[in-house]
């Protein structure tokens, strides 16, 4: 006897949805589709799609912002903010394939940061996950899903499931981005050059040391984690901090974070 299949109609609407997807690979709204697919199942309130290096994320398609133009406060992640995203520094850390939820990436200390309060929460709102694929040694495409509220583990769980198929065609559609990809990288604003015309004008310069204690510090690092990346104690971290303060005639983080977003605009 032969094995009977049962099928319902929300499985031959998904299984259409997706032969139309496959099939739209070359079109313009590709990256749209796909989210708007997403979108039935997973509810996702903010999406773009990145290729993440060295140098400045290339855009590939992004979410409008309310207006139905360019969200300005994405226009500022490219600016610079980046350099504060849990989901770059990880990926520029240990680049791989693979879903990772912010859970996964966030410092400890992530959400009483300026960068969250002021950036992050404002933009993505809530939670937001990343489906990753390395194209090679020195980039990754990244579609980026943001939610209003954090995402269930039931949400999670299809997102694991479905990604076997969502990577591969991010990987297909690459091949009619190349002219995304010819485009030459934009420069990448970094610590050093932030800091380099408050450098001159300052008796005493910023060491190399204190610029990666202000680095982890404004990336939500607590003492405790600057000290295990660096090899350092939490003491030393402390000390480093005291003097970076010194030097920039700061007494805050805050005041931290509004030099180096001043240094973007």
């Amino acid at each position: 006897m032969g094995r009977s299949v049962s099928i319902t109609l929300q499985d031959i609407a998904w299984h259409q949805a997706v032969g139309k997807l496959i099939e739209g690979l070359d079109r313009p709204n590709f990256w749209l589709a796909l989210v708007r697919l997403l979108d039935r199942y997973i509810a996702v309130d903010s999406w773009v799609v990145l290729v993440f290096s060295d140098g400045r994320p290339q855009v590939l398609a992004e979410c409008p912002g309310k207006d139905g133009g360019p969200d300005p406060l994405f226009q500022d992640y490219l600016k610079g903010l980046y350099l504060l995203d849990p989901f770059y520094l990880a990926n520029r850390e240990a680049p791989q394939n693979g879903l990772f939820w912010l859970a996964d990436v966030a410092p400890e200390c992530f959400e009483q940061t300026d960068y969250y309060q002021r950036y992050f929460r404002l933009n993505v709102v809530a939670d937001e996950v990343h489906i990753n694929v390395q194209l090679d040694a020195e980039r990754t495409l990244s579609l980026s899903l943001g939610s209003e509220g954090l995402f269930s583990p039931e949400q999670m769980a299809l997102l694991t499931l479905i990604q076997s198929w969502v990577a591969p065609l991010m990987r297909q559609r690459m091949a009619f981005e190349r002219e995304v990809l010819e485009q030459t990288t934009s420069p990448t604003p970094s610590w050093q050059s932030w800091l380099d015309t408050t450098d001159r004008q300052l008796d005493t310069p910023l060491s190399a040391r204190e610029l990666e204690v202000g680095r982890l510090m404004l990336s939500g690092c607590s003492n405790k984690e600057i000290a295990r990346k660096l090899a350092i104690s939490a003491e030393t971290v402390k000390v480093h901090r005291k003097h970076m303060y010194s030097k920039l005639g700061i007494k805050s983080q805050s005041e931290l974070f509004s030099l180096f977003l001043n240094a973007q605009s």
